[in-house]
C-alpha cells in the first residue's frame, strides 16, 4: 500500500470510529469529538498544531454573540410576550389555536435553540389544554345538575386525564404541533438549529470564493419551505387527530363556545401576568431588531449592503478577505450592546449622606439620597449558563474530520467512487441523499449526522461535476427532519415527557411530516433555489475534477 493510500485509510478509519461513537452515542458526543485531534496527528494525518486550530473558527463566535441575544430574550420574557400575543391574535378556535402556536413557536425558534423554544410553549400549550377540557367538564356538569335539580360541587378533571376521545386527541395534536413547528422554524434562518450553522462554516471552508450563502440568502431561500411546511403540517395533524371540519373551521359571526371562552381566557391570564413592558424587553427587542436588519443589509444580492459604504478602492479587498463571511460581526456587535446598554436600579440609601463630618452621628435634617446601581442587560454567568459549549466543541470536531478528509485525499477517492452517480439524473441523486440523511438522523444526533455527510456529499457533487449546493442545501435541510421518535430530537423528547403522547403516536405523524418534508424541499430545490444560485451551472469556486 502506497503512503498516499495508507493515510487515506487512516482518516476512514478515524472517520469510521467517530461515526460509530457518534450514531451510538455511547460517549458524550462533545467527548467524541476530541477523538480526530488524538488520532490525526498519532497517524500523520495532520499535525497537533494543525488540527488544533480547526476546534475554533468564526462559527463559535457567531454562536457566541446569538446566544447572547437569545439568554436576553429568555431572561426578560420577551419570547413569551411574542408567543402570547401572536396566539391572541389568531383567535380561540382549536384549530386557529393550534396554527397560532405553530407560527409563533415558529417564529421564536428562527432565533432561539429549538429546545428553550419548545420548553418555554410547551407549558402554556399544557394549561391552554387542560383548561379547554375542565371548561367542557364543568358546562356538562351544569347542564346535568340543572336538568337533574342536582348541585353539586364540580371538580375539575385532574392532568392527563380525557373526558372524550376528542379531548385526548386534541392534546396529542397540540404537543406534536409544539414539537414539529419548533424544527420547522429554525430551519428559517441560518443560526435558526446548529445543523444550519455547521453547513455555513464547512461550505466556507471547503469553497472559500463562494459568496452565495449569506443570513439573507439563507431566508429569502427558506421562508417559503418554512411557510409551506408549517401549513401542511398543521393540515397534517388535523386531518389524523381531530378531523377536517371546513364549516367548523371557517365559520363566521357565531358566539364563541365554552371551549373557545376558556382558552381565551388561560392565554388572557398568562399575558397579563407578564405586566407592562419593562425597559429591558424594550431594549432587547431593539437589539433584535438592529441584529436581523444589519444581517439581511450586509450583503443582500439584489442591492448594495453596508459593506459597500467602505471606500471604494479598499472595497474589494474588504468584500473578498475581510467581510466575506462576516455573519459573526453583527451578533458580537450586538453582545457588546448588551453589556454597554443596561439598566439603572435604585440601591441602599449611602450611609455617608446626612452626617456631620467627624460625626457619627445622623443629622436628621438632612435627607437620606438613594442610588442607582448599573446593571447590563445580562451578566456573564448567565451567558454561560446557557451556552451550549458542548455544540461548540462538536462542530470543533466536525471540522477537523472534514479537514482530515481533504489532506489525507480520502474526499477525493471518495468522490471518485461514486462518479458512476453522474449517469443518473440529478434529482433522484438529490433524493436518495435526502431519503438517506433523513432515515440516519432519526436515529443519530442532528449535528452529527450533518458533520458526518458533508464531507461525503461535497466530493461527490464535484465528482459527477453538480453544483455542490445543488446537493448540500436539500442534504441540511433534511437533516432536520427528525420527527418519528421521542429521542429523534429534545423538542420531541419535551413533548412527549408531558404524557398525552404514546411512541406510535409520533411515529404515525413523524412519517407523514417526513414525507411532506422530503417533498417541500425537492419542490424547493428544482424551483426558485435555481435561479437564486445558478444550481444548474458548475461554478468557478468549485474544484475541477
Amino acid at each position: 500500500m502506497s503512503q498516499f493510500a495508507l493515510k487515506e485509510a487512516e482518516c476512514a478509519f478515524v472517520l469510521f470510529v467517530v461515526a460509530v461513537f457518534w450514531l451510538s452515542e455511547a460517549l458524550p458526543l462533545s467527548v467524541t469529538a476530541f477523538i480526530p485531534a488524538l488520532m490525526f496527528p498519532l497517524f500523520g494525518v495532520i499535525p497537533s498544531k494543525k488540527i488544533a486550530s480547526t476546534y475554533f473558527k468564526d462559527f463559535h463566535l457567531l454562536l457566541t454573540g446569538v446566544i447572547c441575544l437569545a439568554t436576553s430574550i429568555e431572561k426578560w420574557n420577551l419570547h413569551k410576550r411574542i408567543a402570547l400575543r401572536m396566539v391572541m391574535l389568531v383567535g380561540v378556535n382549536p384549530a386557529w389555536l393550534m396554527l397560532g402556536f405553530m407560527f409563533s413557536t415558529g417564529f421564536l425558534s428562527m432565533w432561539l435553540s429549538n429546545t428553550s423554544t419548545a420548553a418555554m410553549v410547551m407549558p402554556i400549550v399544557e394549561a391552554v389544554a387542560q383548561q379547554i377540557i375542565n371548561a367542557e367538564a364543568e358546562v356538562d356538569a351544569m347542564q346535568i345538575n340543572s336538568s337533574d335539580g342536582i348541585h353539586n360541587e364540580i371538580q375539575p378533571v385532574s392532568e392527563n386525564k380525557y373526558r372524550t376521545k376528542k379531548d385526548q386527541m386534541m392534546c396529542k395534536a397540540m404537543c406534536l404541533c409544539i414539537a414539529y413547528s419548533s424544527t420547522i422554524g429554525g430551519l428559517t434562518t441560518i443560526t435558526g438549529t446548529s445543523t444550519n450553522l455547521i453547513f455555513a462554516e464547512t461550505f466556507q471552508t471547503r469553497y472559500p470564493g463562494s459568496t452565495e450563502i449569506n443570513f439573507g440568502t439563507w431566508f429569502l431561500l427558506c421562508i417559503p419551505i418554512t411557510i409551506i411546511l408549517m401549513i401542511l403540517s398543521w393540515l397534517w395533524l388535523q386531518w389524523l387527530f381531530l378531523g377536517f371540519n371546513f364549516k367548523e373551521l371557517f365559520k363566521c359571526g357565531k358566539a364563541k363556545t365554552q371551549r373557545e371562552i376558556a382558552s381565551a381566557k388561560v392565554i388572557l391570564d398568562e399575558y397579563k401576568k407578564l405586566g407592562p413592558l419593562s425597559y429591558q424587553e424594550i431594549m432587547t427587542f431593539i437589539l433584535f431588531l438592529l441584529m436581523a436588519l444589519l444581517w439581511f443589509t450586509r450583503d443582500p444580492g439584489f442591492i448594495p449592503g453596508w459593506s459597500a459604504l467602505f471606500a471604494e478602492q479598499f472595497q474589494k479587498q474588504i468584500m473578498e478577505n475581510y467581510i466575506h463571511d462576516a455573519d459573526y460581526l453583527v451578533p458580537l456587535l450586538e453582545t457588546m450592546h448588551q453589556y454597554f446598554v443596561g439598566v439603572y436600579t435604585r440601591s441602599h440609601v449611602h450611609e455617608w449622606v446626612g452626617f456631620r463630618v467627624g460625626d457619627s452621628t445622623r443629622n436628621p435634617a438632612l435627607p437620606a439620597a438613594k442610588s442607582f446601581d448599573y446593571a447590563p442587560l445580562i451578566t456573564w454567568k448567565e451567558f454561560q449558563a446557557c451556552m451550549p459549549w458542548d455544540i461548540g466543541i462538536l462542530v470543533g470536531g466536525g471540522f477537523a474530520l472534514a479537514e482530515g478528509c481533504e489532506v489525507s485525499g480520502l474526499s477525493q477517492w471518495i468522490g471518485n467512487k461514486m462518479t458512476p452517480l453522474g449517469s443518473l439524473p440529478i434529482w433522484i441523486v438529490v433524493l436518495i441523499a435526502c431519503i438517506i440523511v433523513t432515515s440516519v438522523t432519526e436515529v443519530a444526533s442532528n449535528p452529527a449526522t450533518i458533520t458526518i455527510f458533508l464531507p461525503i456529499l461535497a466530493p461527490l457533487a464535484e465528482a459527477i461535476n453538480v453544483n455542490p449546493l445543488y446537493i448540500l442545501i436539500p442534504t441540511t435541510l433534511c437533516t432536520s427532519f427528525a420527527f418519528l421518535l421521542p429521542v429523534a430530537n429534545p423538542p420531541n423528547a419535551i413533548v412527549f415527557s408531558y404524557g398525552h403522547l404514546q411512541v406510535i403516536d409520533m411515529v404515525k405523524a413523524g412519517l407523514g411530516i417526513n414525507i411532506l418534508g422530503v417533498l417541500v424541499v425537492m419542490l424547493c430545490i428544482s424551483t426558485w433555489a435555481i435561479p437564486m444560485f445558478n444550481l444548474n451551472i458548475y461554478p468557478s469556486w468549485a474544484p475541477t475534477i
